[in-house]
């Protein structure tokens, strides 16, 4: 996706103020409703934003890179079911695995889950960059990052 130059600074504006809100960024950005910030990040910066567990706007590695800071994206405060499933998840030099591997290798944990939050849980970890997906007949999902390099903090 080519991102226009207004683009390109907003997208870094949201690099150096995360983690953020629509208030903050509408005032930044002379916008005038957050509805407005919502529907622009949405429509010009989809890939390369995502919320938090607190709803609080965070740019990916990837937004990262392309407006050049450097971010530790090996550090991350996680919902209890995402750290689990860092945890147990097969490596980046594995074979990936499908939804229901992981939900199979969580419920080995002793956590009780379901299909569709490890599910979700995988997409909030890929949007973050701690995952990656293969396409296969269905998604397979594998650490994008080496579990010794990973920091990982449980919140509630």
């Amino acid at each position: 996706m080519s991102l226009s130059d207004q683009a390109k600074e907003r997208l870094a504006d949201i690099v150096e103020l995360q983690p953020t809100k629509n208030k903050e960024l509408q005032e930044r950005w002379g916008i005038d409703s957050g509805s407005e910030i919502h529907q622009y990040l949405e429509s010009e910066l989809k890939e390369y934003y995502y919320r938090d567990e607190n709803s609080l706007i965070r740019a990916t590695p990837e937004a990262a890179s392309i407006v050049g800071v450097e971010t530790d994206d090996t550090a991350v405060s996680v919902p209890p079911l995402q750290a689990t499933i860092a945890d147990v998840l097969a490596g980046p030099d594995e074979s990936a695995q499908s939804v229901v591997s992981v939900l199979h290798d969580v419920e080995a944990t002793g956590d009780e889950t379901d299909v569709d939050s490890v599910r979700t849980a995988l997409r909030k970890l890929q949007d973050r960059g701690i995952v990656t997906t293969e396409q296969s007949t269905v998604p397979l999902f594998k650490l994008a990052i080496d579990r010794s390099e990973l920091e990982i903090e449980r919140i509630e």
